[in-house]
C-alpha cells in the first residue's frame, strides 16, 4: 500500500493563498498507473531517502581479522567458497575503507572498530607506549590492579580502562535492554578493546598454560564453561600436527610441524600457524551456546577478531605461499562459525560486520627483487642521530626516553638544563629530517599549534596524538621502507600509505542490501551505522558517518 497525494491546490489564491494537500491509500499496482513514469521514479528516490535502517538482529558478530588487508578478498576470491564467498556475495561489501590515523596496529584498529574513535579520542595511541608517570612502558590494556584468571598464579590481567571512549558493546549495555557482550581473540588487546568497558567477559589465549584466561577485571571467578573448556585442554590435541597447504599434493613439504610436547614453546607457536583460529573459532562456538548469546531481551554482541593472520604475515609477508592458504582457511573457519549461528540463533536473527585492524608492507626484500622501492631502517640509528644533534647543540645527555619511535623526550633534562622543549624538539626533529629514507617529521608543538597540516597523511597524524600519552617527534618513512633492527626479518604495518589503511568493511544480515559500495570511507563509519540499526547512542568519540546505503534502496555505485 501507498500513501498518495489525492488533491493539490497550487495557486496562490485558493483557500486564502494556503496549500491543501488530501491524502489517500492505494494498492501498489493502483499506484503505477497513476503515477506518470517521471513521478513515479521521483517518489521512488524520496521513499528511498527516508526508508528505515536493517531491521535489528538479536545477535551482532563483529569480526576482525588481524592483518587482512583489502585484496585478500580480490587476489584468493577464486579460492573462497565459504565465509568470505557468502560476505561477498550477499554483504554489502565497501571496496575503499581505510583507518584516517597515521599509526596502524593491531589496538588502535580494535579500539576503532567499535568505537569509531581515532586514538586522538580513545587515547590508545598505540599497542604500547612510554608512561610519563610511572617511567615504564604500557600496553594498551595492561592494569596493574587486575589479576589474571586462569593463568600462573599471581600474574597481572589486562582490562579497557585505558581506552577513554565508550564502545557499540558499552552503549547496549547502558541501553538497559537486557544484552550480553564478549569478546574473544588469542591476544588481550583484541578480545578487550572492541568489546568495551561494560563486556560480561572477555577470553585470550594464554600461551604459558594452553588455557583460555580473563581477568578480575570482569569477574572473581571464570565462569564454569571456559573453566570445562579448559579442562579439555582444547590446545593439546594439535601436538605433532602439520601445517600442510589446504589446495595440495600429496608429499608436500608442510608449512610448520608443532612440537609433540604441550609446554610452553608449543602453546607460544599455536598463534602463527591456523591452529590459533581454529581455537578462537571454537572458543567463539562454546561462547555463544554457554552465554545463550542470541537469545536474550536485547541485541547481544559477540567481538571476534581472528589473531594468527597477523603472526604468519609478519613472518612471511603478503606475498607469500603461507597467507594465502591462512586467508582460504579464515574463509572456511567463517564458513563453519556462520552455519553454527545460523542453527544456533537463526539465519534472519544475527547480522555480521567484518573487517581487519590494519594491513601490511611487503616484504622488502621480496618488493626489492621486483623493482619496486623498498628497505630496512635501522630505528637505533635514527635514535642516534637525533641523541647526536641534541647534544652537539644542548651538551651531553640522555635525551631520549625509551628507544622506539615516535621518540619521547627527557622533559627532566630539558628543565634541569632550563631549555624550552619546543626548541629541543625542533632540533631533533632537523637532524630526522635528513636521515635516509626519512619522508617527513614532526614535532609535537607543530600537531598541538595546528601547524600539521595538509593532505591526509597530516591529517592522519592529528588523528593519532593525544597530548598526556603520544610521543614529541613523529617520523614516518618512506613508503616501502620498515624500522627495525640489524636482525629484522619479515614485514610489519603502522605506516599511513594504502598497504597499511585500505583494509574490508562488509556488512551482512537481515535487511542489508546486498551491493558494492566503490566510495570512500573510514572504518570509524562502523559503530554509528550499528548504532543507527541498533536503535542506541553512538559511542562517545565516533568521527564516522552513518552508512545509510545499505538499507536503502540500492543504486548504481
Amino acid at each position: 500500500m501507498w500513501l498518495r497525494c489525492r488533491d493539490f491546490l497550487r495557486r496562490d489564491g485558493d483557500n486564502g493563498g494556503q496549500e491543501i494537500v488530501a491524502w489517500e491509500l492505494v494498492d501498489d499496482n493502483r499506484m503505477r498507473r497513476i503515477l506518470p513514469r517521471t513521478a513515479w521514479l521521483a517518489f521512488a528516490l524520496a521513499a528511498s531517502l527516508f526508508s528505515a535502517p536493517a531491521s535489528k538482529p538479536k545477535l551482532v558478530v563483529a569480526v576482525a581479522i588481524d592483518q587482512f588487508r583489502y585484496d585478500y578478498l580480490t587476489r584468493f576470491r577464486d579460492s573462497y567458497h565459504a565465509g568470505l564467498a557468502r560476505v561477498l556475495d550477499n554483504g554489502a561489501v565497501f571496496t575503499d575503507a581505510h583507518y584516517p590515523q597515521s599509526l596502524t596496529v593491531t589496538a588502535i584498529g580494535h579500539s576503532t572498530f567499535l568505537s569509531g574513535a581515532p586514538p586522538s579520542l580513545s587515547g590508545i595511541v598505540g599497542n604500547e607506549w612510554y608512561d610519563r608517570e610511572t617511567g615504564h612502558s604500557v600496553t594498551s590494556v595492561s592494569d596493574p590492579a587486575v589479576q589474571l584468571l586462569g593463568g600462573a598464579p599471581g600474574q597481572t590481567g589486562s582490562s579497557p580502562r585505558r581506552m577513554l571512549v565508550s564502545t557499540i558493546g558499552d552503549e547496549l549495555k547502558m541501553s538497559g535492554k537486557g544484552s550480553k557482550v564478549i569478546g574473544v581473540s588469542i591476544k588481550d588487546r583484541s578480545a578487550i578493546l572492541p568489546a568495551g568497558h561494560m563486556a560480561d567477559g572477555a577470553y585470550w589465549f594464554d600461551s604459558t598454560t594452553g588455557n583460555w584466561v580473563s581477568s578480575t577485571y570482569y569477574f572473581a571467578d571464570l565462569p564454569g564453561w571456559v573453566k570445562d573448556v579448559n579442562q579439555g585442554r582444547p590446545a593439546d590435541k594439535y601436538r605433532n600436527a602439520r601445517w600442510l597447504p589446504v589446495d595440495g599434493k600429496p608429499g608436500d613439504k608442510p608449512f610448520i610441524t608443532m612440537s609433540g610436547v604441550a609446554d610452553a614453546k608449543f602453546y607460544g607457536s599455536l598463534d602463527a600457524s591456523p591452529i590459533g583460529n581454529e581455537l578462537i573459532e571454537t572458543m567463539s562456538e562454546r561462547c555463544v551456546s554457554a552465554e545463550e548469546l542470541g537469545k536474550h531481551p536485547g541485541v547481544d554482541l559477540l567481538a571476534v577478531s581472528f589473531s594468527s593472520n597477523d603472526y604468519v604475515g609478519h613472518q612471511k609477508g603478503p606475498d607469500s605461499p603461507e597467507v594465502r592458504d591462512m586467508s582460504i582457511r579464515t574463509d572456511r573457519l567463517l564458513g563453519k562459525l556462520f552455519d553454527f549461528l545460523d542453527s544456533q540463533v537463526g539465519r534472519d536473527n544475527w547480522l555480521v560486520v567484518l573487517t581487519a585492524d590494519h594491513g601490511v608492507a611487503p616484504v622488502p626484500e621480496v618488493n626489492v627483487a621486483r623493482k619496486m622501492p623498498g628497505g630496512r631502517v635501522d630505528t637505533a640509528s635514527l635514535i642516534a642521530v637525533a641523541e647526536s644533534a641534541l647534544s652537539a647543540k644542548f651538551g651531553p645527555g640522555k635525551w631520549i626516553m625509551g628507544r622506539g619511535i615516535p621518540i619521547y623526550l627527557n622533559r627532566e633534562l630539558i628543565r634541569e638544563k632550563k631549555l624550552d622543549e619546543n626548541e629541543v624538539g625542533g632540533v631533533a626533529a632537523q637532524a630526522l629530517r635528513d636521515a635516509p629514507h626519512v619522508l617527513r617529521v614532526y614535532t609535537r608543538e607543530q600537531i598541538l599549534n595546528g601547524a600539521a597540516v595538509g593532505d591526509a597523511v597530516a591529517q592522519g597524524v592529528n588523528y593519532g596524538f593525544y597530548g598526556s600519552r603520544s610521543g614529541d617527534v613523529f617520523v614516518l618513512l618512506d613508503p616501502y621502507y620498515l624500522a627495525g633492527d640489524a636482525n629484522s626479518t619479515g614485514t610489519t604495518h603502522g605506516t599511513p600509505f594504502n598497504y597499511d589503511t585500505h583494509v574490508p568493511v562488509i556488512f551482512m544480515g537481515s535487511g542489508i542490501h546486498p551491493a558494492r559500495y566503490n566510495r570512500k570511507i573510514s572504518v570509524n563509519d562502523i559503530a554509528p551505522t550499528l548504532a543507527t540499526i541498533l536503535e542506541i547512542e553512538e559511542p562517545s568519540g565516533s568521527i564516522g558517518n552513518v552508512l545509510d546505503e545499505l538499507w536503502t534502496a540500492p543504486a548504481a555505485h
